[in-house]
């Protein structure tokens, strides 16, 4: 019988002991029975790894009978058609790797199997249980949702914020930067990495067909990328064009691509100008209690900050900023002068802080961000407004190294 030894798999196979999984036994992390339950969009990718096991197997008529099954969903799926093509060819001869039916591209054929292996891949390793990706410290509450990309693994999660606690409820296949990630410069054709916030939402009656149903772009560059003389824009969470299912694992300018089925689901929980999106090439997980000790360490720092403020003093006021802060127009020297002079004229000061949130910095875990809305008010002004600070440790100590509005 004619055998195809498709490389991509055999090589995971053996090195993960990749047999008889299927998305079903493996929802990711664990969640509470009362949490909404949605369906991953993984469909897709339970069909492939089943057929590419059946191939493993050499049961190539059940493969080939799912392949077909699986084109009939999702007609424009080019890794599904190389497949069809190789069990085709298989009929003649034995074929040694998948693609090996003449006459593709093989730059195409290389990009397919990287798209390939990505997806068997999040088959075959195991998310941690009862943990989530360490940045999600604190949500606020309008926060529904929060996501995180990992560039390295070409996967999207999403968390739902139940209670302030994150909440696994998905994840999708993503592409991303074509020369790698952590942008430095407009034009590197690489993803950004770091903290940002959904800006806007582009219907596709905006855009052209290339970037798929709709687009949301995202803040880049942020506060701290713009400090650390990062620049570039046009940054974006958007699909594909019509005639394809999906993009390679690196091939965007720096933009983050979804299949349009995958953003459309997304979409509707993306929140403009509240949803976090944090980007790493590397997620790092931590439990609850984790979590919590860090919420609590940086929330009773924000409230010492906050009650220093008030009181006046300030000397204790300015311990909480480094002497590296910097803010719009502004550095530690200038920061100090002026409010010193401003608090020469208060006779007292009062301020509020609600719907705080807090992440961690993916790639520096002494950086945090932290958002709140204040609500300030003194004998002689009164103001409203959403600022965003970035603690940074230092000395283990942890120091304002910005501040603004957000």
């Amino acid at each position: 019988m004619a055998r195809i030894i498709l490389v991509v798999v055999i090589a995971l196979a053996s090195a993960l002991g990749f047999f008889a999984l299927t998305r079903d036994k493996h929802p990711g992390p664990r969640q509470k029975s009362e949490a909404p339950q949605r369906q991953s969009p993984s469909d897709l990718e339970s069909m492939l790894v089943k057929s590419l096991l059946e191939v493993r197997q050499n049961r190539l008529d059940l493969a080939m009978n799912d392949i077909e099954a699986l084109l009939k969903i999702y007609p424009n799926f080019k890794l599904a058609h190389l497949i069809r093509g190789d069990l085709l060819m298989a009929r003649a001869y034995p074929l040694s790797s998948i693609g090996s039916a003449a006459g593709a591209s093989q730059h195409q054929i290389s990009d397919l199997r990287e798209e390939a292996r990505a997806r068997l891949l999040r088959h075959l390793e195991q998310m941690p249980v009862n943990q989530v990706p360490k940045y999600l410290v604190q949500f606020q509450p309008e926060q529904h949702y929060a996501v995180v990309v990992d560039t390295g693994k070409s996967r999207l999660y999403l968390y739902q914020n139940d209670n302030g606690t994150p909440r696994y409820i998905a994840d999708y296949y993503v592409s991303s930067g074509k020369a790698g990630s952590e942008k430095i410069k407009e034009g590197d054709q690489k993803t950004p990495l770091g903290v940002y916030f959904v800006t806007s939402h582009l219907p596709k009656t905006q855009i052209s067909d290339f970037y798929g149903t709709s687009a949301f772009p995202i803040s880049y560059p942020n506060e701290w990328d713009r400090q650390q003389g990062k620049n570039g824009h046009g940054i974006w969470l958007h699909g594909v064009p019509s005639d394809t299912y999906s993009r390679p694992p690196r091939a965007s300018s720096g933009c983050v691509v979804l299949a349009n089925p995958d953003l459309d689901k997304l979409g509707k929980d993306l929140q403009i100008g509240l949803t976090p999106v944090v980007i790493s090439d590397h997620i790092e997980w931590a439990d609850a209690k984790e979590l919590a000790a860090q919420r609590d360490e940086l929330g009773k720092l924000v409230e010492n900050w906050r009650h220093d403020w008030e009181s006046i003093d300030s000397d204790k006021y300015l311990r909480h900023y480094s002497k590296n802060f910097k803010a719009p127009g502004q550095n530690y020297s200038s920061w100090d002068t002026q409010k010193r002079q401003v608090n020469m004229g208060k006779t007292w000061v009062k301020i509020k802080l609600s719907g705080v949130s807090i992440f961690s910095y993916p790639g520096n875990e002494n950086l945090m961000v932290i958002t709140f809305d204040q609500d300030y008010s003194s004998n002689n002004l009164k103001n409203q407004m959403k600022k965003r600070q970035y603690w940074k440790l230092e000395n283990n100590e942890w120091k304002i190294i910005y501040e603004g509005t957000a």
